[in-house]
């Protein structure tokens, strides 16, 4: 099982947990692959399971995924990745729709020693890969929402250390996904997981208990499924016994041998949910009569939620200390690198203040989003957070579904300070999950499977908006999202306008575009998908974006927000808005038709075998 280690930041968070001997094992399997003593598919399932992919370029570079349970990463957790990422990286680290960093172009022979040194402050990278228990997420606001329910962190993180390294975890058919929801407008995305935990009470004579209404086999990608209601109401401290029964079942029955078809959503199909069902109850049964698993380490109704942090913090320390950050940041390629930049049009704060910060429920307190463009952050930016985090909140932040950051219990008096802060930063952008903030995975700039440039569509289209910050408020709540193909790195599926990377030819030639879908979400109980409206040329997408946002304001219902509109509208209304940006032949084809966003050589997709379903 994982470390006890327990951080000394402020706070409730515990942050260990890494295992030195994990990091042995990578580097002594690494030598016996070298030596030529295991063959290459028995390396490559071996370092899956330890974070690490190979990218599509030539060569040994590969990509580190950390696993960032709960999304939480304390100060000196920043400041040791802003240390990878600086000597073995690029110079910056990118954050993941699943709340995870990753940091690529590693040369392979040197990601050991950038895991001890993140093992040094308990961030593992142990299943953050590969066929087995991927990284359990929460909201970002847990705990400190007005309208949730309960927090689910303290949950979530004994069920984190419950399955790291648990015989079953390392062992499935393929990935398997956990999220935690704690009610209201939480954003936990839990109902596409193959194990969502939404936060429920209920009275049991006068007492009020916690409990989970457990739904199971929700996911993207190539069939897209909303979970299915397992149980309407599970006592909390069950959550162990009842995820290692669906674990049972996924290890024993799953298919091995499909890769496309062997997500947990499937078995539930093949099988049918009766049987399925019955197998799991079955599972159970056998775990709650034998005692085979342990109880959750506190009460389940009353969990240890820490106090709020204390008030020993010093926010008159001079900001300008942030400046030998910024002199000292050096991002670099290959790829995107990222930039900061001095928020345009927002020189007081005034719209920072109105979309970034929202009041905790506890009193005078409040959360602030740091919105990261692409989700992209350098060591000097990450080094400046860490400061700002002890300076001004609890020394923590948390990662968002959305790759922005949280900080949390920021006193209201000191908001104006941290938003100086940040500004310093060049991360002071206001307007986080909108059209001025799209989400991208990282795209063909290093996934194998990728077919386009995501992240340059991503950069084109906020660059696009961020120029005028009407179009934001003109489709208020608008999600985007982007991946660079069917997969759902990117949460397109379930975004607002999602963007799916693909190709067509003119004149024998290839051209970048993207398929067209509207009205995802993912925010309630029931998860709702997109619906293809088009497939538009990659340079054509921003106006295509326009045309759609005017529709909905010519169209929209009393109250209707663009979300619900493109949900209700019916295809042939989205499609003919933009149908004539879908026709592309040689004849009106430019130069740039066939360069993709982001990119300076001609369009020339090439996908190669990947390593998500190895």
């Amino acid at each position: 099982m994982s470390s006890s280690l327990h951080s000394s930041t402020l706070g409730r968070a515990h942050f260990g947990f890494a295992d030195p001997k994990d990091v042995d094992s990578f580097v002594e399997t690494l030598a016996r692959f070298e030596r030529g003593e295991i063959d290459a598919d028995a390396w490559r399932a071996f370092r899956l399971l330890r974070g690490t992919y190979g990218q599509r370029q030539e060569g040994d570079l590969s990509m580190l995924r950390a696993k960032i349970p709960q999304g939480i990463l304390s100060a000196d957790q920043l400041e040791a990745l802003a240390d990878v990422a600086e000597e073995f990286s690029r110079g910056f680290l990118h954050v993941t729709t699943r709340q995870n960093v990753q940091l690529h172009f590693l040369k392979l022979g040197e990601v050991g020693e950038a895991m001890r040194r993140l093992g040094e402050v308990g961030l593992t990278t142990r299943e953050a890969c590969g066929n087995s228990v991927r990284n359990i997420t929460t909201s970002p606001t847990a705990g400190v929402a007005e309208d949730e329910i309960f927090d689910p962190t303290p949950y979530a993180e004994a069920l984190t250390r419950f399955l790291l390294r648990h015989p079953l975890s390392s062992s499935l058919p393929r990935k398997f996904k956990i999220a935690f929801s704690g009610g209201g407008t939480d954003h936990a995305f839990a109902s596409i997981n193959d194990i969502g935990w939404h936060a429920r009470t209920r009275d049991q004579k006068g007492k009020s208990e916690r409990g989970f209404r457990v739904t199971v086999g929700g996911g993207t990608a190539l069939w897209s499924q909303s979970g299915k209601e397992l149980f309407a109401f599970l006592p909390a401290g069950e959550i162990f016994a009842v995820a290692e029964a669906i674990l049972r079942v996924f290890h024993a029955k799953g298919d091995r041998e499909h890769r496309k078809k062997n997500r947990m959503k499937f078995l539930i199909k093949q099988l049918g949910w009766e049987v399925w069902r019955d197998a799991v109850l079955h599972e159970l049964a056998q775990i709650r009569a034998g005692g085979l698993v342990p109880p959750l380490p506190f009460d389940p109704d009353e969990p240890d939620e820490g106090e709020p942090p204390p008030s020993a913090r010093n926010p008159r320390r001079p900001l300008s200390e942030l400046d030998a950050f910024v002199a000292a940041d050096r991002p670099r390629g290959p790829g995107l690198p990222p930039t900061f930049l001095p928020t345009l049009g927002d020189a007081r704060g005034e719209r920072f203040r109105r979309t970034n910060v929202r009041r905790q429920r506890q009193a005078d307190f409040a959360t602030v989003t740091v919105t990261v463009p692409l989700g992209d952050l350098s060591s000097g930016r990450l080094r400046g957070l860490a400061w700002i985090a002890r300076t001004f909140a609890d020394a923590t932040v948390r990662t968002t579904p959305g790759q922005n950051l949280v900080l949390r219990w920021v006193r209201s008096d000191d908001v104006d300070r941290v938003y100086e802060a940040l500004r310093r930063l060049g991360l002071s952008d206001p307007d986080p999950d909108s059209l001025a903030d799209v989400t991208s995975c990282p795209g063909a700039e290093s996934c194998k499977l990728a077919v386009t440039q995501s992240r340059g569509l991503a950069r084109t289209l906020s660059e696009a908006i961020t120029s005028d910050r009407s179009v934001v408020d003109r489709a208020q709540g608008l999600v985007v999202k982007v991946s660079g193909c069917p997969n759902g790195c990117g949460l397109h599926h379930v975004a607002g306008l999602g963007f799916q990377g693909g190709l067509r030819k003119v004149g024998g030639r290839p051209v970048p575009q993207y398929h067209v879908l509207a009205g995802g979400d993912a925010g309630g109980e029931t998860a709702r998908f997109g619906r293809l409206v088009a497939k538009i040329p990659a340079r054509r997408i921003v106006e295509a974006v326009g045309r759609l946002v005017s529709l909905y304001e010519a169209k929209r219902a009393e109250g209707e927000s663009i979300t619900a509109y493109f949900a209700r509208a019916t295809v042939a209304d989205l499609h003919d808005a933009v149908a004539d940006l879908e026709r592309l032949d040689e004849a009106d084809a430019t130069a740039d038709d066939f360069v993709d966003l982001g990119e300076k050589m001609a369009f020339a997709p090439e996908t190669m075998e990947g390593e998500c379903a190895t």
